[in-house]
């Protein structure tokens, strides 16, 4: 018997191909972004990190057609809100500002460490980095770091203010204290709006800071700025001299800014993000805004900003079980 060929008809044939797509089950993140992602930043409102994520949140929401909002998160050096994406679901629309504070700082000056800062994360994208700025009240007789060195020495103690307890400006008062061998007493704030107006106003003589948000100050002379913390002067204040200067070589120190996630990000989400972060940081608008805010770009791939924290951590970690801090 001769063989017959059997044709089906075009449309059963697709029909046939949408039952077996559909029997496939694809992955949750297999469309995403297709609801708002939120962007925690650790710090109140106003403050360098909450600039930054607002800059990006803005970029974000035209590279992946959603909403990006920010959610300010403050508390216990930047642990409440690193714990809050610590224990979001993994599934790229929780993501955190992370910095210093909450990923090399705030996690050891508690009693119990809420999360590891390295494998309790997805880092996914490293956005810059920026100095800190260590600045005086106007009427404060402090005008260099020799200056703030012997006026410690002369009264027995010097003041000084932070954006908060384990912030890096507190931190890097607890080294300027070791190094120095003066009296420091750190005073905290809920952020670094705070604390600038108590400075601005004279009721602390000293206050020490991500540079960010301090240049307007400085050409107002409301704030008179004695060093930034970099190995070399800021492109963005470049009349105030490095701690290098002064002969602070080891008082050397950045803050960088990052998005990172949970744990266990699916390996496409992270891709996605990191290179709409890398295209958002490689325009010539951005990069300005970002010099504008004193924060040089650092584009990098998940894995060198996982290198980049874990070094970090390593570093800073030491320094703030050393100077006793606690939360």
């Amino acid at each position: 018997m001769p063989h017959r060929s059997t044709f089906l008809p075009r449309r059963a044939v697709l029909k046939s191909i949408a039952a077996g797509a559909a029997a496939v089950a694809l992955p949750a993140w297999a469309a995403w972004p297709d609801k708002p992602i939120r962007i925690v930043v650790t710090f109140p409102a106003g403050g360098a990190s909450d600039i930054v994520a607002r800059v990006m949140a803005e970029q974000l929401a035209r590279k992946l057609g959603q909403s990006v909002v920010v959610d300010n998160r403050p508390g216990a050096g930047g642990s409440v809100g690193g714990l809050v994406v610590h224990q979001a679901p993994a599934d790229g629309y929780t993501l955190m500002l992370s910095n210093s504070t909450p990923v090399s700082i705030g996690p050891f000056a508690l009693e119990k460490q809420p999360y590891d800062p390295v494998s309790g994360f997805t880092h996914v994208a490293l956005i810059g980095s920026a100095p800190c700025v260590v600045m005086a009240n106007p009427a404060a007789p402090i005008k260099t770091m020799p200056d703030l060195e012997a006026q410690a020495r002369k009264t027995g103690r010097l003041d000084f203010g932070s954006g908060g307890p384990a912030s890096i400006g507190h931190i890097y008062g607890e080294l300027m204290k070791k190094a120095m061998g003066v009296n420091l007493v750190h005073i905290p704030y809920r952020g670094g709006a705070p604390m600038t107006t108590d400075l601005i106003s004279g009721v602390i003589p000293v206050g020490i800071d991500v540079l960010t948000a301090f240049v307007p100050y400085f050409k107002s002379g409301q704030l008179v700025p004695l060093a930034v913390t970099s190995a070399s002067r800021s492109p963005l204040v470049p009349d105030v001299p490095s701690v290098v200067e002064f002969g602070y070589r080891k008082l050397v120190l950045d803050n960088f800014f990052g998005l990172s996630g949970p744990a266990n990000l699916p390996a496409d989400v992270v891709t996605r993000l990191n290179a709409a972060c890398n295209e958002i940081l490689a325009s010539a608008d951005v990069r300005k805004r970002m010099l504008d805010l004193g924060i040089t770009s650092n584009p990098a791939s998940p894995a060198a900003f996982t290198s980049f924290v874990k070094d970090q951590v390593a570093a800073l970690s030491p320094a703030v079980k050393g100077a006793g801090v606690k939360l």
